[in-house]
């Protein structure tokens, strides 16, 4: 009796569990460096904080988090991670019995051959029904590997949309404040000239200059305001795709501190083989990659025979006040196999277009991996080269600032001509918008080094964009 009962159970386990077919899942080797192309002496464990509040600018602040609560391309990430989860649901619930229930009730008339005698009778029937395919070959399984693995893989991917807009609120932000100091000093500079223009108006008409000072400084004066239109359309036109990350209609922005006001985030530190597990993007790839893998085993379990037990209970009665009473009770058990023995080629096929889509993957992840070593040491170095350049830019200006208050006072007491007071104050106003953009260009870099690292600030970020009854259903105890 015991030996009955212990073969039973193996039969069930080998029934229930049965083996997996096709390769289980192992990270790649992958080569990495073991230092980035150049290094900060002051870089801080800041990965896993806001780094964007290191700005210290109040608007800056609010518009982060309004984008991370109305952006559309976050919403529909989030959408997308409810899609994947019923996939994942729908997939794994092949593992379990279906069982359902029917209820019929028909009216049927015979007439006998040859005579007039009709026989008109009623049928009810009312069961109970169970299918299930045993998934002794892991078939079922892998698939719900895969699904499940593109549900993390959504998880990650509406992770990397949060480490993307951040990034580009505040690269926006950052721009259109570089540009509002652009319109500053075209603005400032055309005034200056305009007051110049005049006085030379005047010196014309009285004979003390001759009419080809008159035309420099005239069109000196044309300069700066021929650059004021185009730097008014550029502002609107980042309003309005800074509006967009917000989720909102195009329009107006507030303004916080100014580009010469905000200051760049300490540099992040980091070892290159934290990006493994830093990056979304990466993560994403890696569950893909595992994703495909697992469609592998499903793709070749399809060689083996599948196995399904089907049930059925109820009754059937001619009269309902008899369909649950007497001898009105049916059942049916039954079980089937199903083998492949000839399909054309179908399932080699289909093994092949599995390999080859988990060759595809592999290769995304290893290419997202080089990419993000690319992008941070491109940061590096941008933002120290950028520094370097925003120094020698300064002093620049300050020279070229002395430089024209010469030449001005050398023209005013008629030691030179207006070529030279020309030449200075134009080379003056071009040294002023190239430092203002390479300020711009310096608070870009430390950005993009923030989004190319990765790290826990994308979490913090994520807790900006639950509604507020998810996130007090965070704080409270798990």
């Amino acid at each position: 009796m015991r030996k009955i009962a212990s073969t039973s159970i193996t039969l069930l386990a080998l029934l229930t569990g049965g083996c997996m077919i096709g390769p289980d899942y192992y990270r790649p080797a992958v080569d990495t460096p073991q230092a980035w192309r150049l290094t900060d002496e002051g870089a801080k464990d800041l990965a896993n904080t806001p780094w964007w509040e290191q700005f210290d600018d109040p608007v800056l602040n609010e518009l982060v988090a309004t984008a991370l609560r109305e952006n559309k391309d976050l919403l529909i990430a989030i959408a997308r991670i409810d899609e994947y989860a019923g996939r994942y649901g729908i997939t794994r619930s092949a593992l379990f019995p279906q069982i359902g229930a029917g209820y019929d009730a028909a009216k049927q008339k015979n007439t006998l051959p040859g005579t007039s005698v009709q026989d008109v009778y009623n049928t009810y029937d009312a069961f109970l029904g169970a299918s299930w395919e045993i998934d002794l070959w892991g078939k079922i399984r892998r698939q719900s590997e895969a699904a499940r693995a593109q549900l993390v893989a959504s998880e990650q991917g509406r992770q990397g949309v949060i480490l993307s807009l951040v990034a580009n609120v505040a690269s926006a932000y950052i721009n259109l404040r570089d540009l509002d100091r652009q319109l500053e000093i075209a603005v400032s500079t055309a005034k200056a000239r305009e007051g110049s223009y005049k006085l030379f108006q005047d010196r014309y008409a009285g004979g003390v200059i001759s009419l080809l000072e008159l035309s420099q400084n005239k069109s000196q004066y044309e300069e700066a305001l021929a650059t004021i239109p185009s730097l008014e359309k550029s502002i609107v036109q980042q309003e309005n795709a800074l509006s967009v990350l917000l989720g909102r209609n195009p329009g107006p922005i507030a303004r916080g501190k100014t580009i010469d006001e905000l200051m760049p985030p300490a540099t992040p530190e980091g070892l290159p083989s934290s990006l493994l597990e830093r990056r979304p993007d990466i993560l994403e790839a890696e569950q893909l990659l595992i994703s495909a893998n697992a469609q592998i085993g499903a793709a070749k379990a399809a060689y083996y025979p599948t196995i399904s037990l089907t049930g059925l209970l109820g009754s059937a009665s001619s009269n309902l006040s008899d369909l649950f009473s007497g001898p009105a009770k049916v059942w049916q058990y039954g079980a089937a196999i199903n083998l492949p023995i000839f399909t054309g080629g179908l399932l080699a096929g289909q093994v092949q277009v599995a390999e080859a889509q988990q060759q595809q993957a592999l290769l995304s992840y290893q290419k997202a991996i080089q990419n993000a070593f690319r992008e941070v040491n491109d940061a590096l170095i941008d933002q120290d080269r950028t520094r370097a350049q925003l120094a020698t830019q300064r002093l620049q200006v300050e020279a070229l600032q002395q430089y024209s208050d010469t030449a001005r006072l050398r023209y005013d007491n008629g030691y030179t001509s207006y070529i030279e007071v020309l030449d200075a104050e134009r080379s003056l106003f071009n040294a002023q918008l190239q430092y203002t953009q390479t300020q711009q260009t310096r608070l870009q870099a430390a950005i993009n080094l923030y989004k190319a690292m990765g790290g826990g600030w994308v979490a913090e970020a994520e807790k900006l964009s639950l509604p507020a009854e998810k996130k007090a259903a965070g704080s409270g105890p798990s």
